[in-house]
């Protein structure tokens, strides 16, 4: 599908990839609604494409659902859904050892943000027999995010549903992707285009943008703005145990070098 006179509506759009992507889109000559959970933040980014702004808290179905309404009625019955709102929080200590409510705050934004999106959106794309959603998972989805164990379970989640979503649904006539990125340079991470500049494997928000508007105009299902988390996928498929043991020497590195392993720091050993 092609961003060129598109409706499209992007989550978690105030910053980081979600703004690139909204920023690319646009440059595309898509019409964009640009959601955030932080409303100045989506209308600083709406004022400069010349979009729009919604606030959504993206962990109630009824706010997704009026988002889709709201983008509908001001631009056209949406093509393209970017369900792009995440966060880390982190393991304490131990892998369990961040609280429920952590869980259930990943569970929601990671897994059932993309759950609403697709269920008010699926019955008028089929209708149509035309649109596409992008759901913005993360390589820990493929992979694993060390330290983080709520992440990783519920980016796997996202990976598995956005498989359901174009196994069930390629027939009538709707793309699907899900984008996997590796380290980026966002404030998720708290870095930014600087950071970037130092290290190759440190994309910014810019490089996975470009990767997500390229992915969907090819309608390519696996976006991997990191090329080499392919390898790494096959290589843990190849055999796991190897993989297991190498990820334990990575977290141990970091550990040694850093004093932990958060993201933070792990990216400057990949």
């Amino acid at each position: 599908m092609q961003f060129n006179n598109s409706s499209v509506v992007i989550t978690g759009a105030g910053s980081g990839i979600g703004a690139a992507t909204a920023r690319a889109a646009a440059a595309k000559g898509a019409k964009v609604c640009v959601s955030d959970l932080d409303a100045a933040k989506a209308q600083a980014v709406a004022a400069e494409i010349g979009g729009m702004a919604v606030q959504c808290d993206v962990r109630d179905e009824s706010a997704v659902q009026s988002l889709i309404e709201q983008a509908g009625m001001a631009q056209g019955p949406v093509d393209i859904f970017v369900s792009n709102a995440g966060l880390g929080r982190g393991d304490p200590s131990h892998a369990a050892s961040q609280p429920d409510e952590d869980w259930m705050l990943n569970w929601q934004v990671h897994v059932m943000a993309h759950v609403y999106a697709s269920r008010a959106l699926l019955p008028q794309m089929m209708a149509r027999g035309s649109g596409h959603l992008v759901n913005v998972a993360s390589a820990a989805g493929l992979l694993n995010q060390i330290g983080d164990a709520a992440y990783s379970a519920t980016k796997h989640a996202a990976v598995s549903f956005a498989e359901s979503l174009a196994i069930t649904h390629g027939p009538d006539g709707i793309g699907v992707s899900v984008v996997c990125p590796q380290y980026v340079a966002t404030p998720l991470l708290g870095l930014d285009d600087t950071d970037a500049a130092k290290r190759e494997t440190l994309l910014t928000a810019d490089d996975v943008a470009a990767a997500i508007v390229d992915g969907v105009e090819t309608n390519r299902f696996l976006i991997l703005s990191h090329p080499q988390v392919g390898q790494y996928t096959l290589q843990r498929a190849q055999d796991h145990d190897r993989w297991v043991q190498g990820m334990q020497m990575l977290r141990a590195k970091a550990t040694e070098v850093f004093g932990s392993a958060a993201a933070t720091n792990l990216y400057k050993l990949v």
